[in-house]
């Protein structure tokens, strides 16, 4: 546990990882920077900022989401020349497979919102899916699409050289220490208290991912979103041979080579939705992620698992981030629910994010990402449908 260096601060931000870093940065361009406060109860890489599996992709149901993405994916390409850490930032593209009709439809739709937005995807018949991955099964494939400016990002030099430009500027940040409480008049934040001390600020952003629900609860808002385990897998190294991420509808198969060979990836398990149960790494994973595998690329039924672990999803009902001062609290800010896309979609959404809590307007619809969207049940909203992979 870390005290703070001051009683009070214009914004405290509670999760550590990569959104909350950003969020960070966006803001201390803008205000005094020592006027901002992080805090973490874990590590910096602790959570699903430090267990992810680094893709980032622009293939997208929601035109708002293919928009941020790429922004996203502009913004990683300088990043090494921004912040100094070199990400390996590698363009090898997002191969989506497609097994039934219904599914094919589903890309088919994706296809034209992608196009329409300026990039240049491709729908691929399964004969030349084999141009992409030619060591792929594609013998139930029934279709495919494929963006090659996709591609996949080594989370950890992010999070570092966000911490290093924080440092520089002045911004605190604080790890292993938990918040206790948020204290409020019932209408406006006033305060936080950590094990280290009140804190007073009227503005707080909960960044906390898998555990933003416990933030809301402590905060005295609805909890909309929930934590979902996610496992993830990597084998030993192998020659190179994938170049694209390769993710499948069906079960949100996704899976990618490193630098080093290893191939990493995961699946849709039929995990717990809550925090307490643990991170841990299950036997059922290992044999479903191994014979989905071996399904899809006979070539590794061989290729042992070097190691296994998890992290939590942070799921929203419609598969889109809540970002936005809560309708219930003035001065509560979300920045969550962003299921397992928190780091595709950091940069772009955390600026708007930014913008919010300096009380200025964004180009992002509110229907389509405020908090009070959920407010008025059995009303009509947006989905996005390929929240996966």
């Amino acid at each position: 546990m870390t005290s703070p260096q001051r009683s009070s601060y214009e914004v405290v931000i509670i999760g550590g990882g990569v959104i909350g870093l950003f969020t960070a940065h966006f803001l201390s361009q803008h205000m005094d920077p020592g006027k901002i406060l992080v805090v973490d109860r874990g590590f910096a890489t602790g959570g699903a900022s430090g267990r992810n599996g680094g893709g980032v992709r622009q293939q997208w149901e929601t035109r708002a989401t293919i928009r941020l993405a790429r922004e996203s994916v502009e913004f990683y390409r300088r990043f090494g020349r921004d912040f100094g850490y070199n990400p390996w930032f590698r363009q090898g593209g997002y191969l989506f497979l497609a097994f039934t009709e219904e599914e094919v439809i589903t890309l088919r739709r994706m296809e034209t919102g992608v196009r329409s937005e300026g990039l240049p995807i491709r729908y691929l018949e399964p004969s030349s899916v084999l141009d992409v991955v030619p060591d792929l099964d594609v013998r139930s494939v029934r279709g495919a699409t494929y963006l090659a400016s996709d591609g996949v990002i080594l989370p950890f030099p992010v999070v570092w050289g966000l911490l290093a430009s924080l440092k520089e500027r002045g911004v605190e940040v604080l790890y292993r220490t938990a918040v206790r409480a948020i204290d409020s008049d019932g209408h406006q934040v006033r305060a936080i208290s950590t094990e280290g001390g009140r804190i007073s600020t009227p503005k707080v952003v909960n960044a906390a991912g898998g555990w933003s629900r416990e933030i809301n609860l402590m905060a005295g808002v609805p909890t909309i979103t929930h934590p979902t385990l996610h496992e993830i897998l990597a084998t030993e190294p192998l020659t190179p041979f994938l170049d694209p991420m390769v993710v499948t509808l069906s079960r949100g198969t996704y899976f990618s080579q490193t630098m080093r060979g290893e191939v990493v990836g995961g699946l849709t398990m039929d995990h717990s939705r809550s925090t307490r149960t643990g991170l841990y790494s299950s036997r059922e994973f290992l044999v479903e992620m191994s014979k989905e595998l071996n399904r899809l690329v006979p070539r590794l039924a061989e290729a042992r698992i070097l190691r296994a672990w998890s992290g939590y999803y942070d799921d929203s009902p419609d598969g889109l981030p809540l970002l936005g001062e809560d309708p219930k609290l003035g001065g509560f800010f979300h920045a969550n629910g962003f299921g397992g896309h928190g780091f595709m979609l950091a940069p772009s959404a955390t600026r708007r994010v930014a913008q919010m809590v300096l009380g200025q307007k964004t180009d992002l619809d509110p229907a389509w990402i405020s908090p009070a969207r959920f407010s008025k049940p059995g009303e009509a909203r947006t989905v996005e449908g390929l929240s996966l992979g």
